[in-house]
């Protein structure tokens, strides 16, 4: 029997829609998709619109596909959602050693095993309906990415860098939008990804220090005890291929000034990112993780920007 919900935990945003105004019966089922900490599909989203954006300023279009555009915010809240349902599923017995997750819906009893299965397969199928939409070749590489995300869960046990896993599953979006745009890849795209991939690393090392003590006690591993003491350092290499690699993926993809002054921004908010983490911050480091929505946005503003000013 499934337990009566329990108060959202401790990284979720305070107030959220999703525990004040959703049935009670659904609120577990919503907390396993983590719809009350949106910026993790947020940050599944932006490398999507970047690529969008980015195969616009090679094509000399003056936006990013519209269309393209809100299937991928819908699929990357519905692949999201079952990326964390499949990932507690996996991880429900390790969940319940960690402060920070014990209270999640499924070690906390709130949700049954089963019930969880059923939840992962219709956010699948929300995620396959959507990919459904795009030409051959997208969809063909959006079913590339499913080995990856399967394998993710599994590495924090032997791999001391499981980040760089989740960035092969997290950045696949620097690929999609350019498949959706040209029905194939090609250089400027797969330098995103490379990007894409070390902003991730780097971000979720920040997001690792939240655990860290809880981690060493369990023997999960991550690039935060990796780093241990050199984070900060570990995370500015990780920010600083992300940018090198953008530069590139900017200079094939033909971006003029304003892309490029959009890019030096998105590089000084990680290096703002780098001067504040504090290994013994939880908080801190939480807020610093969510920061990164802003930089992304600020990125893709200056892209969209870039080409509409093209097209006057």
């Amino acid at each position: 029997m499934e337990r009566p919900a329990a108060p959202s935990l401790p990284d979720a945003v305070r107030g959220h829609w999703a525990d004040r105004l959703a049935p009670a019966r659904l609120r577990p089922y919503l907390r396993l998709a983590r719809i009350e900490r949106p910026i993790g599909w947020w940050l599944l989203l932006l490398p999507c619109w970047w690529s969008a954006a980015l195969a616009a300023l090679a094509a000399g279009r003056p936006w990013a596909d519209p269309f393209h555009c809100i299937l991928f915010l819908i699929g990357a809240v519905a692949m999201r959602g079952a990326g964390c349902t499949y990932n507690d599923i996996v991880d429900r017995d390790l969940d319940t050693k960690v402060e920070r997750t014990r209270g999640r819906p499924l070690p906390s009893g709130q949700v049954s095993l089963k019930g969880a299965v059923a939840f992962l397969i219709l956010q699948c199928l929300v995620g396959l309906a959507v990919l459904l939409q795009f030409n051959g070749f997208a969809i063909a590489t959006g079913f590339a990415s499913l080995g990856i995300v399967a394998l993710y869960p599994f590495m924090k046990r032997f791999f001391w860098m499981p980040q760089i896993v989740l960035g092969l599953a997290f950045a696949w979006g620097a690929l999609m939008g350019w498949a959706t745009a040209f029905g194939s890849l090609s250089a400027p795209a797969v330098a995103l990804y490379l990007g894409s991939i070390a902003w991730v690393v780097g971000y979720d090392t920040i997001y690792a220090l939240q655990d860290i003590e809880d981690d060493e006690v369990v023997g999960i591993k991550s690039s935060a005890r990796f780093f241990g003491e050199k984070v900060r350092l570990g995370v500015a290499a990780c920010y600083a291929l992300t940018v090198i690699f953008m530069v590139v993926a900017f200079i094939l993809a033909d971006a003029g000034p304003i892309a490029f002054a959009g890019l030096a921004a998105f590089a000084l908010h990680l290096g703002w990112q780098v001067v504040r983490i504090d290994r013994s911050d939880g908080a801190g480091a939480l807020r610093l993780f969510r920061s990164n929505r802003d930089a992304g946005l600020i990125l893709f503003a200056a892209m969209t920007l870039e080409s509409a000013l093209r097209a006057l």
